[in-house]
């Protein structure tokens, strides 16, 4: 890495309006896109990629390079640019495609389409807490693989971001974490161009960043964003700090730099100035051909990348004594890199005793200790409340500044930003992400949740308490909505497991999935082990989805359909009913749905139209599996403060329900 006062200014200086210069033309081509930042921070982009970071253009997901974060996503141009210079897979027709069908610059930054974007950004203030777990993934590696003779993880973490997500609370979350649980790997970059997008910052912000950073144990620098001597000494004094304390570099910078007729004002934010592309290039000292680049510009990125795979080459050989000397270590590095998951893992999880009786929050306590065991990349959190969710790993230690191997996470009261980092962590994919809360407070984390599936982030939220059963609470803690609102998010698989051998399955079946995230609803009140059915049965079953659990003994003439603690119910009623009557459990509808179609007939018969499904939850969702000349039992209203027995009483979940409905169709 070059200092401060080695950089070439003058080429930085240049490759920074022509970066500008890029963005205006982008953004003009499609007459969308935000120009404020990647004009306003242009200086910090030269520096970043053209002296400070250290990475592999080559290897974009190389172990320790430093990871960039552009937090305020809106402003992709900048990082489309910067990538685009510094040699990334990224040609310039992709610059010339922004924002269009099929292109690799899209109009927020997304990980899974872009070499180099660490992280898919858009929702504000989502960045600042990735960035937050990228930093704490880099000190659990650090504390897990390197050793007294070779270090391979010192890497930083750098996330670019503005007011729009210091306003976001889940920013302020991430920020007080990160300063408690001392992560000094952490560099924020606020572009404090005192504007947000319908006006001037002072409309809706007074804060004071500078003391409101210092108040989190943050080191603080407030420099002239535009002086690029600054802006280099600013980073590389970040870098140098090894103090427990994570640093934030606060830039003063003028939005949409370079285009005087909007620079400076809300009207900069967005593709405004892009009607004034050719006086703002001809003003940059530009020519009139768009999308220019310089030979110079060209000749210093090429060079510095040729530096920077040096380097990269002297690491390997760094890894390579560190894989000859660590084998064990390396092996398991190896298995964490590839998401490796035991294929037998099932098979390492002890059954449950048949006459076993627990809450599957209970059960499932139980059960994250063998996956702990069997998967090493396992870490885990909870939102102050590990007592109740009992994800705790018993073995594994606290993640702390004092001992950055552990693996419990103590996230606090912090549910918006647990989300937020569990994703840094899976973005960085050395780790396992797991995280736990109640499950009325999946609100609180649910656009993290969604970011995770658009992101494919294997990422696992175990959410307990997740029903009326509850009791006594009352409604603010029912989540009667929850389990069908999480349904709806495309790419994430949802269990709510019927009892212990299921919540062995369910577990199971997160790990092995690796391009996606799932959620795990667990109960509060004891449920049955439903020992009847072979334990082998249970733990498919919740790879499948849905399975039939109590074969009908005589000839078909109803299936019932349960999840959860409502599986009680329905197989009491069955008994009650008589030897045509089929239960089916329905774990994961998402993965039943994804089951061939054979499958699914054999589960659920076309031919049997008599059909009742039950769960205390709302009923919106069960239609597509009972039909319509079926009858979906749930919970349509908000619960009710009362015993947990009482209030599934009184809401009619119970076994003489089921009964009642199936009589009701004939």
């Amino acid at each position: 890495m070059d200092s401060a006062r080695d950089m070439n200014q003058e080429i930085l200086a240049q490759s920074a309006n022509e970066a500008r210069g890029l963005a205006i033309d982008a953004v003009h081509a499609c007459s969308s896109g935000h120009l404020g930042l990647p004009l306003g921070c242009a200086e910090i982009g030269a520096v970043l990629f053209g002296n400070s970071l250290n990475f592999n253009p080559d290897a974009p997901k190389w172990l320790n390079r430093d990871r960039f974060i552009l937090s305020a996503g809106h402003g992709s141009m900048f990082l489309y640019s910067w990538l685009h210079l510094s040699g990334y897979d990224l040609p310039l027709e992709e610059l010339k495609n922004f924002r269009q069908l099929g292109s690799s610059t899209p109009g927020h930054p997304e990980n899974f389409m872009t070499p180099g974007v660490e992280a898919t950004t858009g929702p504000l203030g989502q960045g600042v807490a990735n960035a937050v777990g990228y930093a704490l993934s880099g000190k659990h590696a650090a504390a897990k693989f390197n050793t007294a003779e070779h270090t391979i993880f010192d890497n930083h973490i750098v996330a670019l971001l503005g007011d729009g997500c210091l306003q976001e609370g889940v920013a302020k979350e991430a920020i007080a974490f990160a300063g408690h649980n001392h992560l000094d790997n952490l560099i924020l970059i606020y572009d404090s161009n005192d504007v947000t997008l319908d006006a001037m910052a002072e409309i809706s912000q007074g804060e004071d960043a500078e003391q409101y950073f210092k108040s989190q144990c943050w080191d603080v620098a407030t420099i002239d964003g535009h002086d690029l001597t600054a802006v280099a000494e600013a980073v590389d004094q970040a870098k140098k700090n090894d103090n427990g304390r994570p640093t934030v570099i606060i830039a003063k910078t003028v939005i949409a730099k370079g285009i005087p007729e909007v620079s400076g004002t809300s009207a900069g934010h967005g593709e405004g100035g892009a009607n004034h592309a050719e006086s703002a290039r001809k003003g940059l000292g530009l020519p009139e051909e768009t999308f220019y680049i310089s030979d110079a510009t060209k000749s210093f990125f090429a060079e510095r990348k040729e530096q920077l795979i040096a380097e990269f080459n002297a690491w390997n050989e760094t890894y390579e004594a560190w894989s000859q000397a660590n084998s064990e270590l390396a092996e398991e590095l190896s298995a964490n890199i590839a998401n490796a998951v035991p294929s037998d893992l099932l098979d390492q999880i002890p059954e449950f005793d048949a006459d076993y009786k627990g809450a599957t929050r209970a059960s499932g306590g139980e059960v994250i200790q063998h996956v702990a065991k069997a998967m090493p990349s396992l870490v885990t959190g909870s939102a102050d409340l590990y007592g109740s969710t009992k994800n705790y790993i018993k073995d594994g230690g606290d993640f702390n500044q004092n001992n950055y191997a552990g693996r419990n996470i103590w996230y606090g009261i912090r549910e918006h930003a647990m989300g937020a980092i569990s994703n840094g962590i899976a973005y960085d994919g050395l780790f396992r992400a797991s995280c736990a809360t109640f499950a009325v407070f999946a609100d609180y984390l649910r656009p993290s949740i969604r970011i995770a599936a658009l992101s494919h982030l294997p990422v696992t939220y175990i959410l307990t308490h997740d029903s009326v059963g509850v009791g006594e609470d009352g409604p603010t803690h029912q989540p009667v909505e929850t389990v069908s609102g999480l349904r709806v998010i495309a790419g994430l698989d949802v269990f709510r497991p019927a009892d212990a051998e299921e919540t062995v399955g369910a577990w199971a079946a997160s790990m092995h999935r690796t391009d996606g995230p799932s959620a795990l609803f667990l109960t509060r009140q004891n449920v049955p082990n439903y020992s009847e059915t072979p334990v082998t049965v249970r733990r498919e079953g919740a790879y499948f989805g849905g399975y039939v659990l109590k074969k009908e003994s005589g000839e078909l003439t109803t299936i019932i359909m349960a999840t959860g603690s409502e599986v009680e119910h329905a197989m009491n009623a069955a008994k009650e009913l008589g030897d045509g009557v089929r239960v089916v459990s329905m774990p994961c509808l998402e993965r039943f749905d994804r089951q061939s179609d054979e499958y699914k007939e054999s589960v659920l018969p076309a031919s049997c139209k008599k059909r009742v499904s039950i769960e205390a939850g709302v009923t919106g969702l069960w239609w597509k599996y009972v039909g319509c000349e079926g009858k979906a039992l749930g919970i349509d209203r908000f619960g009710i403060s009362a015993p947990g027995g009482t209030v599934m009483k009184e809401l009619g979940m119970t076994a003489d329900h089921v009964v009642a409905a199936v009589k009701e169709l004939g």
